[in-house]
């Protein structure tokens, strides 16, 4: 199923560009070097491109871009954007310091430029990149483009609003069918439950779940990240299961978790109602204009009322990357604001080694009148 079948607008991938190039202009860059290779993932080389993956991005100060691609002829079906020049990897021995030093000489880099190299890159890299562009100022920087770029994406566009929306519905149709599933019997076991996400979201045009499924039955809801992500243990008996998924949809990803509640002790009830109550009440408050850290802090002012403490975030936002920004970390040094464009989950959870855990999570979309919830996780009774 192509991006057409889906009716999805064509995403503009030269707006991005100059909004980049212009901050290149601010700092005084000459080029960027970016990289999404496994173990160095930079999703801002598919935002700015299309490329979904294997690749490096250079953008220099002349408003030209070149990306070179492990796979020219992937590359050649995903970027349709005439800015951005396409040269396989190949042609530089596939080594990050000679492709960057090519790609200099070919975006006419003058000897003394800036040249900014990915973040994560290590400090013996890093000095094989300074022995390799001697002629140039390379910078390696932890709040330098890939920060910026990062930042950029926080805000969605018309087109990955548009995204947003598809992926939300057919995320709205999984939930349904696994609700269903469940009181039928069809889903005994976590396993049944994470197969049918992966089945279920590719038939409907997406790239696959967002990320892993977490599906966690009675004996091991009671952690976060329930590890394995998922077994055959029974699923949805006596007590409280989560499950956490996502899909994929033309490289974003949605993040939602139900909790299905069977038969529970007063215990079991009390820790739901406590979830459910914080959920209503960051959904009430996460509005634009409001700072994110004054969110998590209400809710975690809610729980301490009830001698209760949240073990992770309140939420995050969610894109390109499953984690993005905002935070809603309620520690003080969170500066972000809600705003319009942003996307991002709100997820209050409990969990007990003995009772279990509860956790209720919807993908939110503020937009200039306000706000928009996109999912339709819950608690499911059963």
């Amino acid at each position: 199923m192509s991006h057409n079948d889906l009716n999805l607008p064509p995403v503009k991938y030269l707006p991005r560009l100059e909004q980049v190039w212009d901050w290149m202009d601010s700092e005084g860059i000459s080029l960027v070097m970016l990289e999404d290779a496994s173990g160095r993932r930079d999703q801002s080389v598919r935002w700015l491109t299309g490329q979904p993956g294997d690749a490096l991005l250079f953008l220099s100060f002349n408003r030209r871009a070149l990306l070179v691609p492990w796979d020219i002829n992937l590359a050649r079906q995903f970027v349709n954007e005439p800015a951005i020049e396409i040269a396989p990897y190949t042609e530089y021995g596939r080594l990050p310091k000679k492709a960057v030093a090519a790609a200099a000489k070919r975006l006419g880099i003058a000897n003394g430029s800036k040249i900014e190299i990915p973040s994560i890159t290590p400090y013996p890299s890093f000095l094989d990149f300074v022995g390799e562009l001697a002629d140039f100022d390379i910078i390696c920087r932890e709040k330098g483009a890939s920060a910026e770029f990062k930042r950029f994406r926080t805000y969605k566009d018309d087109e990955e609003i548009a995204i947003y929306r598809k992926a939300a519905e057919i995320t709205n149709g999984l939930i349904d069918l696994i609700e269903a599933d469940v009181k039928s019997g069809k889903i005994k076991t976590e396993a049944d439950a994470a197969l049918l996400i992966e089945t279920e979201s590719r038939r409907h045009g997406c790239e696959g779940p967002g990320f892993g499924t977490l599906a966690a039955g009675v004996h091991r809801s009671f952690a976060i990240h329930a590890f394995p992500q998922y077994t055959f243990a029974p699923f949805a008996g006596p007590g409280l299961s989560i499950l956490d998924f996502g899909v994929r949809l033309a490289g974003y990803t949605t993040d939602v978790t139900l909790t299905f509640a069977r038969s529970l002790n007063p215990q079991q009830e009390r820790l739901v109602a406590l979830v459910e109550r914080a959920y209503e009440k960051c959904l009430a408050l996460a509005q634009p204009g409001v700072p994110a850290s004054d969110v998590g802090i209400a809710i975690e002012k809610l729980f301490a009322k009830e001698k209760k403490k949240m073990p992770h975030g309140l939420g995050h936002g969610v894109g390109l990357d499953e984690h993005e920004y905002p935070v809603f970390r309620a520690e003080k040094d969170n500066e972000w604001t809600l705003e319009p464009g942003m996307v991002f989950t709100l997820e209050p959870g409990l969990y007990d080694p003995a009772e279990g855990g509860c956790r209720l999570e919807n993908d939110i979309l503020l937009t200039p009148a306000g706000q928009e919830v996109l999912t339709k996780s819950r608690i499911i009774r059963l």
